[in-house]
């Protein structure tokens, strides 16, 4: 799948940084551990960016992910993209041992000591949740990745909008529609200015659930949540749409997520590349 998408031009590749998922009727499922795929992809490609959608900051010790992220990224030639986050599915959380508790307190010193390292700085913190001694990555990174944070909670997005360069949301936060999308960038942009950061320069970045199949449903129904479905000019058209309202950036989350469904979007992903381009 990595390699039809690099083939038929999307710009990037996203993998959950997840656990496990049970419950609502539906059954137990869990994705490859994402650090471990992320560095596999980054053996096999050579154009799209990489990425963890999002990394969850609480499910690791803060340097240690810095140091994996720093190899990734020397891995793919410097096409990580390193988003971040909170965390939000407690039922991964319980099972595999990891504090729920403060998890905005645990982001807020993970996402310093992350950002620091990365930036080539030596860090010493003695924080409630997380201590470094004099901590640096050696070899020193080529580069800080571009820094992605994916939440719309009030402290995660004051501790990162100082710092990192895209913003991103999950489609069922705006409804997956352009409307929803528009409306929602409001609170955003205020919330940069709060940030004392210049809300035109951060990246917009939209997940977007397209369905290819009404029949092969990988994702059950979500309430408020309008899919993109129809021909592939159909979906290239919505696509646009929510493009237009001001995002940079759109990931398609697919349903059913096969080779086929790929292979399908390609001229889409082609033609909203080239748009972007131009403009």
């Amino acid at each position: 799948m990595a390699g039809a998408a690099e083939e038929v031009g999307f710009d990037s590749i996203w993998v959950g940084d997840h656990y496990l998922y049970r419950g609502d009727d539906r059954p137990e499922r869990g994705p490859w551990e994402a650090w471990t795929m992320l560095a596999g992809l980054a053996a096999i490609t050579e154009r799209v960016r990489l990425g963890p959608l999002v990394a969850c900051l609480n499910f690791h010790n803060p340097a240690v992910l810095a140091k994996a992220a720093a190899a990734v990224d020397e891995l793919s030639g410097g096409r990580l993209t390193f988003g971040v986050g909170a965390g939000w599915n407690r039922t991964e959380f319980d099972a595999f041992g990891i504090s729920y508790d403060h998890r905005a307190s645990r982001f807020e010193e993970s996402f310093d000591i992350v950002r620091r390292l990365l930036d080539g700085e030596r860090v010493t913190l003695e924080g409630r949740f997380h201590q470094v001694n004099d901590a640096v990555l050696l070899p020193r990174p080529a580069r800080r990745p571009p820094l992605m944070v994916g939440s719309t909670g009030p402290r995660v997005l004051a501790a990162t909008l100082p710092h990192v360069d895209i913003w991103n949301t999950w489609f069922d936060w705006y409804g997956n529609t352009a409307e929803g999308f528009h409306a929602k960038r409001r609170g955003i942009d205020e919330a940069c200015e709060r940030a004392g950061r210049d809300p035109s320069s951060i990246e917009r970045s939209a997940c977007v659930l397209v369905r290819l199949e009404s029949d092969a449903r990988g994702r059950p129904d979500e309430p408020g949540v309008t899919p993109l479905e129809g021909s592939p000019d159909e979906v290239g058209a919505g696509l646009r749409e929510i493009a237009d309202t001001g995002a940079d950036e759109l990931i398609l989350v697919l349903d059913p997520i096969t080779e086929t469904s790929i292979r399908t979007l390609g001229d889409v992903a082609r033609k909203l590349r080239g748009r972007s381009e131009n403009r």
